[in-house]
């Protein structure tokens, strides 16, 4: 577990990194959440730092992470999120598999979802893991992986 003196360090060495990069940001420290540590930003213009779908965040989330390791010796993983882009981005990913999973047992034919990043993929296949009348993989090679969603036989 991670003290209160190393969480503000945590927010004093993420608010360094995003203004040596010329970001003006808010950042926002919660607790542990299932051994991730959730790291909030609020900002004006976002789109730099999110990128296409989400890419150049998660570029930017390992890059933090492995600097905050670095720095306090203590391995843990982080959730980067800025503005609530993710929290959305989930949220509307859990929407989109109910809806697939439900047309997909409607009409019995398989769908194929755009490609997406494995933290995306993930999002789907817990949405979908306790359904009974469909199922879900994971299939070509990055950064090309999709997923199918299937009828159960």
């Amino acid at each position: 577990m991670i003290s209160r003196a190393e969480l503000k360090r945590i927010e004093k060495i993420t608010k360094e990194f995003f203004t040596k990069m010329g970001f003006e940001v808010e950042v926002e420290i919660k607790s542990f959440e299932e051994k991730t540590l959730p790291i909030n930003l609020k900002m004006e213009d976002p789109k730099i730092l999110i990128g296409e779908g989400g890419k150049t965040l998660s570029e930017i989330q390992h890059l933090l992470k492995v600097i905050l390791i670095k720095k306090l010796k203590s391995p843990f993983f982080i959730n980067l999120d800025i503005n609530d882009y993710k929290k959305k981005k989930y949220q509307y990913l859990r929407e989109l598999a109910r809806s697939v999973a439900d047309e997909v047992a409607l009409t019995k034919k398989e769908k194929i979802l755009s490609p997406m990043l494995p933290s995306e993929r993930r999002i789907i296949h817990l949405e979908l893991a306790e359904r009974q009348d469909v199922t879900s993989e994971s299939i070509d090679q990055e950064p090309e992986r999709k997923i199918v969603i299937r009828p159960y036989p």
